[in-house]
């Protein structure tokens, strides 16, 4: 598992309309009906070499969002040649890719090493494991959580904040609106990789444009 994947993955031509997000690269193709959107699920379902892997399908009314693997550290080769096979089997079908709606949502809690209880997370929720710091959703509908070990420096013993992973080019955007909403920017030293916001009661959030942008300037990116 490596950073390599993901780069090459990015750095890829002909899937110009796939985000990678933290859960693996997605594309979400708008449709004008819902029995247009199954159509082209069947369609994606059936492209040469998904079957079997970790692909995810999910469709509404008038969208299908199609992510290649649930792990951004897994992405292989040929991950840009199933991309680019289910771009070609959209634009058949009609359907208009929309980067602006590629969005996760992660869950982190942070912990002293002595108190990480992924495993209790994992319980209650009813979530499998992934890798050994995280727990996934089965069914790829809710939200994953990342175990995060805490700064020993920190008083805290616990915490707990929200990562939105989204395009590089909507990133900007998100955080704009978010401070108009009256958001507060508690940290931007690593933009424009990420940013990291509060509420007026002071939880956190981060808006992360990595790895789908990839640049952290405090690292002199």
């Amino acid at each position: 598992m490596s950073d390599e994947g993901w780069r090459a993955f990015l750095a890829a031509t002909g899937i110009e309309e796939w985000v990678v997000l933290h859960g693996g690269p997605t594309a979400v193709y708008r449709t004008s009906s819902l029995a247009d959107a199954a159509a082209l699920a069947q369609a994606i379902a059936a492209v040469p070499g998904l079957n079997g892997t970790h692909a995810q399908i999910n469709l509404l009314s008038d969208r299908v969002t199609v992510r290649l693997t649930r792990d951004q550290l897994v992405i292989e080769e040929p991950h840009i040649e199933l991309a680019r096979a289910v771009s070609v089997v959209a634009k058949a079908h009609g359907a208009v890719a929309d980067r602006s709606a590629a969005n996760e949502v992660q869950v982190a809690i942070s912990a002293k090493p002595d108190a990480i209880d992924l495993g209790f997370w994992r319980a209650v929720l009813g979530y499998a494991p992934m890798a050994e710091d995280n727990a996934i959703d089965p069914l790829g509908n809710s939200s994953t959580v990342w175990m995060q070990d805490l700064d020993e420096a920190k008083p805290l013993r616990h915490a707990m904040h929200i990562d939105v992973s989204v395009p590089r080019e909507q990133a900007e955007g998100r955080l704009a609106v978010a401070v108009a909403a009256g958001g507060v920017v508690v940290d931007a030293s690593h933009a424009p990789s990420y940013w990291i916001l509060a509420d007026r009661s002071g939880n956190k959030v981060c808006i992360a444009a990595w790895p789908d942008g990839a640049v952290d300037s405090s690292e002199g990116a």
